[in-house]
């Protein structure tokens, strides 16, 4: 399919990558002050639980600003910049890496998981179809010497508009213009879409 009209790739992507610089320094003012109150005491486990939170709390009034102003179009473009955003500004805030993984990846380049998460995964989606709420999945271990904790990311209505069947037409050439790769359709509601990806050293006897 074509671009976008008028605006050239070079220039589009030159805006994209304006855009989430920008999404990455509001993220940043406005993580700040949430993870200054972090302890560093904080088992690694906690503080992953936090990190988690933070990312979902930074994110989803955004999009549903965006779902408000321009309907899940808008809320696709801003979703492409200020998530990478948030989760670099949270990496950058905190010491840890911070991602977003999916077996389904929307963007192949960031969301594609590795070997171990790949593994939380597909148990994460045994425990969702099993009946537990993916709000309340979550998985953390010492691996080598880092420790790692995903918390899984549920469907929600909302998400359906542009993870769900049947998507409408705007919608789906939104998602070529923005995510060429995208897999990340075709869920139903309660179904685990990802998780929010967290490690960090530790030392080798540190307890989550």
């Amino acid at each position: 399919m074509p671009g976008p009209p008028i605006m050239g790739w070079q220039t589009f992507g030159d805006q994209h990558v304006m855009r989430r610089v920008f999404f990455t320094a509001i993220a940043l003012a406005a993580c700040t002050s949430a993870l200054a109150l972090e302890p560093e005491s904080e088992s690694p486990q906690a503080q992953a639980r936090v990190l988690a939170q933070e990312f979902v709390a930074l994110l989803k009034p955004r999009l549903k600003q965006a779902m408000e102003e321009g309907g899940p179009t808008r809320a696709i473009a801003v979703c492409a910049d200020a998530a990478p955003g948030i989760a670099d500004a949270l990496s950058t805030q905190s010491g840890w890496t911070v991602e977003r993984v999916s077996l389904k990846s929307r963007n192949a380049s960031r969301a594609a998981p590795d070997p171990w998460e790949r593994s939380v995964l597909l148990e994460f989606d045994r425990r969702q179809a099993a009946g537990e709420d993916a709000a309340n999945i979550s998985f953390g271990e010492i691996v080598g010497n880092r420790y790692r904790y995903m918390q899984a990311q549920g469907v929600e209505p909302l998400c359906l508009l542009c993870h769900g069947k049947g998507l409408a037409d705007d919608v789906q050439e939104t998602l070529k213009q923005y995510y060429p790769d995208d897999w990340a359709v075709g869920y139903s509601l309660g179904e685990v879409r990802g998780a929010i990806s967290l490690s960090t050293a530790v030392e080798v006897d540190s307890a989550p």
